[in-house]
């Protein structure tokens, strides 16, 4: 049973998580820990984050659709491969432990980190391709399997990749990303919601949180750009990498 104050205090939160997920990922590093603390079982708490989650991404991808970052026609096949793969993640996640991947996520974020510093790619000018989108699916699967599996970090995987693979300018990547972020969240949602793993007014409560503060965290972006995006994304990347670590020590 969830105490009253509770779903107040988890939309406090919610509204901290949607702007940071808005702009750079990582809010589930926050919020995961928080419903567990409250009280939570983990599919519970996973389930139920991803229907607050999706709230704030949807109007985040509508900000930044808003603004011209992205649109869905031409993204129609990436977006296909993402939400097979998410899919396929969140049965995955119903079935084992998650804990497997706690050794390798850290490795990937301080490299996302290290390369949001130093690559000269990491502003807003897009830059020419490395690979086409056709040889982009597999990795855009590989993440969106990840994050219907365990998530943290999945925004920054998007959003950097897309800037040194395929040439994105990088607020351009972080709209691009809010629309795979969501597709992703979506399938896993189904997953969860199938298995009776959502608590639906606790999760739609934190929702009004993560879309107030996905809409301040969107409209930053597209008004910042680079200037914004990149120092909170080697921040997230940084504070995801330490509390993933801590975690495996502390466990």
């Amino acid at each position: 049973m969830i105490e009253p104050w509770l779903f107040a205090a988890l939309t406090g939160v919610a509204v901290i998580t949607g702007f940071i997920d808005s702009i750079a990922g990582g809010g589930g590093l926050i919020m995961m820990p928080t419903l567990l603390f409250a009280g939570l079982p983990p599919h519970v708490a996973l389930g139920t984050n991803k229907l607050q989650s999706i709230c704030g991404t949807t109007m985040a991808a509508w900000r930044y659709r808003k603004a011209g970052l992205f649109r869905v026609g031409p993204n129609k096949m990436l977006v296909g491969v993402v939400f097979a793969a998410a899919l396929a993640g969140a049965l995955t996640i119903q079935r084992i432990d998650g804990r497997s991947l706690a050794l390798l996520v850290p490795v990937l974020l301080l490299a996302v980190a290290l390369y949001t510093v130093f690559s000269p790619r990491m502003d807003d000018q897009d830059s020419e391709p490395r690979i086409d989108e056709r040889r982009y699916l597999p990795l855009a699967g590989g993440i969106g399997f990840y994050d219907g599996f365990f998530g943290p970090g999945t925004g920054s995987f998007f959003a950097v990749s897309l800037v040194g693979l395929r040439g994105m300018g990088l607020t351009r990547a972080t709209g691009l990303t809010k629309l795979l972020n969501l597709t992703s969240n979506l399938a896993s949602l189904i997953v969860f919601a199938l298995g009776g793993q959502v608590l639906w007014l606790l999760g739609f409560c934190m929702a009004l949180g993560a879309i107030a503060g996905a809409w301040l965290g969107a409209h930053s972006a597209t008004r910042f750009g680079a200037r914004l995006i990149r120092p909170l994304l080697v921040t997230a990347s940084l504070a995801l990498t330490g509390k993933l670590i801590w975690g495996w020590f502390a466990g």
